[in-house]
């Protein structure tokens, strides 16, 4: 599939397994090096910090025992930060936080525990002496990302990772379901489908932006998504694409169990006030 790129950033698209194409902007190593240098200060602000917490306790009693100690927490700092707040911040070190990168499979999922501690390790493979001037250069991480088009180094080919530039707004707030047939819709869902996060992205959205776009334009946006889902639950093949994505919104971010019962009996009663004559009508037409 063909992929949009530009200069230092590129522009990445992934299908994920529920069919829905999405287009991540990985970064470059531009934007990745000021995201790893904050992190570097971090460490060292955290390995000055426990020096001299040390210093003052353990110090006092055996120098040996502070140095020690001071040096089994250093080498956990130094091969450890990363993976372990990429596993627990999913797939974000606080540079990364700071700089809205975030790590995730090339297929545009979460990364694991074991992705996010190996591809930290094999950092250490990216950085090369280089002699004739005694310095470390991090040439081979840069070399790598170069010659691929989305920026992997080699610690990221081996885990099967990308670091992507995350859309903070893509979830601004709960958006607000005029058409009460899709909280009736939302009944017949299964209560037990797990909404994995690239599909939440898209149905929030889709439910965001819904507003702007006129009837022929909803059914022709919903359809690449509301076909697959149909099938997956069962549901009328004539039953509105855009009431479909309206009601799993609902199911996903609105409804909570105690409230369902209530929601469905408003939504039920404004669908009569609205036309006594019409019950259940979810077609495409």
């Amino acid at each position: 599939m063909a992929q949009k790129q530009s200069p230092i950033d590129s522009i990445i698209r992934v299908v994920t397994p529920e069919n829905i194409a999405f287009e991540y902007r990985v970064a470059g190593p531009f934007r990745r090096l000021p995201a790893y240098l904050l992190d570097l200060a971090i460490v060292a602000a955290a390995q000055f910090v426990i020096f001299l917490g040390l210093a003052f306790t353990v110090g006092m009693l055996s120098q040996g025992i502070m140095v020690s100690i001071f040096l089994i927490m250093n080498f956990a700092l130094g091969w450890f930060y990363g993976g372990i707040f990429e596993t627990f911040m999913n797939g974000q070190t606080p540079g990364k936080w700071l700089l809205g990168l975030r790590v995730l499979t090339f297929r545009g999922e979460p990364i694991n525990g074991m992705q996010a501690i190996m591809r930290n390790i094999l950092r250490s493979v990216d950085i090369l002496i280089f002699p004739p001037f005694g310095l470390f250069l991090a040439l081979n991480g840069l070399i790598v990302m170069s010659l691929n088009s989305r920026y992997q180094r080699l610690g990221d080919l081996v885990c099967g990772t990308i670091v992507v530039i995350e859309e903070r707004h893509w979830l601004t707030g709960v958006a607000r379901l005029e058409d009460p047939r899709a909280i009736q819709l939302a009944s017949f869902l299964p209560p037990d489908f797990v909404v994995p996060r690239s599909l939440a992205k898209a149905l929030s959205t889709y439910v965001e932006r819904r507003r702007f776009f006129s009837p022929l334009r909803r059914r022709e946006v919903a359809r690449h998504l509301g076909e697959p889902l149909l099938r997956k639950f069962g549901l009328p093949a004539d039953t509105s694409y855009d009431l479909l994505l309206c009601a799993l919104y609902y199911r996903t971010f609105i409804a909570t169990r105690g409230e369902d019962e209530r929601h469905l009996a408003e939504a039920t009663a404004a669908a009569r006030a609205q036309n006594p004559f019409v019950g259940m009508q979810l077609s495409n037409s």
